[in-house]
């Protein structure tokens, strides 16, 4: 019998999937406690509309992050900090700190999101990749002034 998985099920498949179990497997278990439904024309045509628009939805959100790393590559967060000799800084710049600049500019952006190697400990300005989608990345130019 073929079966169309509502659920990830272990040793038989993920969500999403049609697979084909023995008839006893898909009625006393899989349909009975809800992890499938019967393969019928209706529900594979539900299963490829689903599928086609969970396709846009991730399409429309890696265009929305493209759009907003073409902003921030553009952009130039500056930041103001104590520094001592030869411009080294009292403390450091985090990544929480560059996504409050971003947010108080406007940019919503999750401070895990800013891929920052070590902390910024000098002035200047420093190239900081901000990883927008799993497909998009933009480098973002942060500025350390002194205070």
């Amino acid at each position: 019998m073929k079966v169309i998985l509502l659920k990830d099920v272990k040793g038989t498949g993920k969500k999403g999937e049609v697979k084909e179990v023995s008839d006893g497997y898909a009625q006393n278990f899989l349909i009975k406690n809800g992890h499938a439904k019967p393969a019928t024309g209706g529900n594979i045509k539900i299963l490829e509309t689903q599928h086609a628009a969970v396709e846009r939805h991730k399409q429309e959100e890696k265009e929305a992050a493209q759009e907003l790393g073409k902003t921030l590559e553009e952009l130039t967060v500056q930041l103001k900090a104590k520094s001592g000799e030869g411009g080294r800084l009292f403390g450091a710049i985090t990544s929480k700190q560059i996504a409050e600049a971003l947010s108080k500019q406007g940019h919503k952006i999750d401070k895990r999101k800013i891929d920052l190697d070590e902390p910024i400990r000098t002035l200047g300005v420093t190239q900081v990749t901000v990883k927008l989608h799993p497909e998009v990345k933009a480098t973002l130019k942060v500025q350390v002034t002194e205070e």
